[in-house]
């Protein structure tokens, strides 16, 4: 036979996991600290300069 199953704390199980997933996506995106963020952007400025002075003009 089968299993029977509540179908309303199913619902809100697979809401509760997608909610779960976005914030755990969230996190990952937005959860840097100013300082995390300054190093990151001065490292992307330090690597441009170093990219745009060695290009060879043609």
């Amino acid at each position: 036979m089968a299993e029977i199953v509540n179908l309303k704390a199913v619902k809100k199980a697979k809401a509760r996991a997608e909610k779960d997933r976005a914030a755990e996506a969230n996190r990952a995106k937005f959860g840097r600290t100013k300082a995390e963020r300054r190093r990151d952007d001065s490292e992307t400025q330090k690597r441009d300069r170093t990219l745009d002075g060695a290009r060879l003009d043609e």
